[in-house]
């Protein structure tokens, strides 16, 4: 039974590591940027989008299509860097293990 009882604290001493881990993530931000920078979206490591910078340059009424390209580009480069920062994070406690809606 000692070994249970030690078993028990380590998995909720990571339990805490983890929420602490993912607390913190949400205190991060990346940015992701398209067209040399023309489009930024910052990002918080919960993937909530926390701002958007378009520079005026690139708002043409005749090319809407582009700037449309532009901030999704951006919003996929944030995306991509949340889950690069998710996995540096994460992966220490998660590492070989499949846990799903852990993220």
């Amino acid at each position: 039974m000692k070994n249970m009882n030690q078993l028990m604290r380590q998995a909720k001493k990571m339990q805490e590591e983890l929420l602490k881990a993912q607390e913190a993530l949400g205190e991060q931000i990346v940015e992701g940027t398209a067209g040399g920078g023309a489009v930024k979206i910052s990002m918080n490591g919960h993937k909530e989008v926390t701002g958007v910078s378009i520079r005026p340059d690139v708002v043409t009424p005749e090319d809407v299509d582009m700037l449309q390209d532009l901030i999704l580009a951006a919003f996929q480069d944030a995306s991509t860097k949340v889950n690069e920062l998710t996995e540096q994070t994460m992966g220490k406690y998660t590492k070989g293990m499949n846990i799903p809606g852990l993220f």
